[in-house]
């Protein structure tokens, strides 16, 4: 399986990248706080915070560092300053032929780039917005974007693209209304199916740990926690 920070980044880029001393300069575009935050690449200098920091205004972004594995002085420092922990986040994954143990039902997903407006306003009700749009379209690897149907009715969607030898899920939202009838597990299993006629191994993505709901439909289908990641906010 290919570093899983590495497929979170090439599935859901920044804007730009740019980098300044020890740090990766994420560029977000009021994309939110995974496609903003810093990320240290080299050696941690505490006195070089303040690099990050002024280049993050730079970009007129309030200062955002991602804080990985191993990284425990980085985050001390930024304790240190008042910054304050958020969206402590929970990586998890699968091989895909985990997924793929059971059919799904007829006529209820549907592969489709680009997404269909009805997909959209699933996404925009669940808030998404225009920028987060943007980030889709921007992907470089192979995508898709999977709608799904339940009760004969568009009920949910998702985004899913490839790195290397790795699927990871996006973005999925399903109608309030149509929830626990079955169409999460449909979905997560259509893009695994993607997955494996790209030629891709493994399936994975991001879920913050807040989400019992979430977690527990991942666990369902047989996935994993393999790390995670929180963000220091500045105040």
């Amino acid at each position: 399986m290919t570093n899983i920070f590495d497929v979170l980044q090439a599935t859901w880029p920044p804007a730009a990248i740019s980098l300044v001393g020890p740090w990766q300069i994420c560029e977000g575009r009021g994309g939110g706080q995974r496609v903003s935050a810093a990320r240290l690449i080299s050696d941690f200098d505490p006195a070089e915070i303040k690099v990050a920091e002024t280049a993050m205004r730079d970009l007129d972004q309030h200062p955002l560092f991602l804080i990985r594995p191993g990284e425990d002085a980085l985050d001390a420092a930024l304790a240190s300053r008042g910054y304050t922990i958020s969206d402590p986040t929970m990586l998890m994954a699968s091989p895909l032929d985990t997924l793929l143990t059971e059919d799904i039902p007829p006529v209820t997903v549907f592969p489709i780039w680009p997404p269909l407006q009805i997909m959209y306003n699933i996404w925009s009700a669940g808030g998404m917005d225009p920028a987060r749009f943007d980030i889709m379209d921007r992907v470089a690897d192979p995508k898709i974007a999977i709608l799904g149907r339940v009760n004969a009715r568009p009920a949910g969607t998702m985004f899913a693209a490839m790195h290397q030898d790795t699927v990871m899920v996006h973005a999925l939202e399903i109608d309030p209304d149509q929830r626990r009838n079955g169409l999460g597990q449909h979905l997560m299993r259509a893009a695994a199916e993607w997955g494996r006629d790209q030629g891709a191994t493994d399936l994975s993505l991001a879920v913050v740990r807040e989400n019992a709901p979430a977690i527990a439909l991942y666990r369902s289908l047989g996935m994993a926690e393999i790390g995670g990641y929180h963000y220091r906010k500045a105040p």
